[in-house]
């Protein structure tokens, strides 16, 4: 099981770079494309290079940055790695401790699975529209839908984590550590 699960955090942390990746690339070309569009004796051999052909760019790092934000959180961020407020839950006893675990990671999760079902009404409506440029780099069929599913995943993902810390929380106490992805436990 521990393999993968390693095997799984890999793969995700693998598509979070290819999405790095492909952001910087598209960026490096918006920046390549405005500039060398100035110079008067490219644009005139080259009229594709027109910027006004590659208006997509600054459409498709946003998509992309969506996708990275919530593919990140839902897959690649850990639970030690997030901000936390514990003034107070550092300063309570065990119990008392436990009992403020399970109620957040309840909390948490019941929120995200209670916003579920407004949030996929949302998208009843984005699988209409489309976006604004992005169908001269994906065709007509891309829809604002397929943009935003990825919080969707987000919010399923992020609930079952939470469901999951609070059972881990009431089976062994918050003094024993979540097992990473590669089976050991965090540190």
């Amino acid at each position: 099981m521990g393999q993968v699960l390693t095997r799984l955090s890999r793969l995700a942390e693998a598509v979070a770079a290819v999405i790095m990746a492909a952001m910087f690339l598209t960026f490096v070309l918006q920046i390549a494309i405005r500039y060398s569009a100035r110079l008067e004796w490219i644009a005139a051999r080259f009229p594709f290079l027109e910027p006004t052909h590659f208006g997509w760019t600054l459409e498709f790092c946003l998509a992309l940055w969506v996708w990275l934000i919530f593919w990140g959180n839902a897959f690649v961020v850990r639970e030690q790695d997030h901000v936390t407020f514990d003034i107070i839950y550092n300063h309570v006893r065990p119990g008392i401790r436990k009992c403020f675990a399970i109620v957040a990671s309840v909390a948490i999760a019941v929120g995200l699975l209670w916003s579920f079902d407004p949030t996929w009404d949302r998208f009843h409506v984005l699988r209409i529209k489309k976006t604004a440029t992005l169908s001269a780099l994906f065709g007509d069929w891309i829809r604002m839908r397929d943009i935003y599913l990825i919080y969707a995943v987000f919010l399923i993902a992020v609930a079952l984590r939470y469901i999951w810390r609070a059972i881990h929380v009431f089976r062994n106490g918050t003094d024993t550590p979540m097992p990473n992805s590669d089976g050991r436990p965090d540190e």
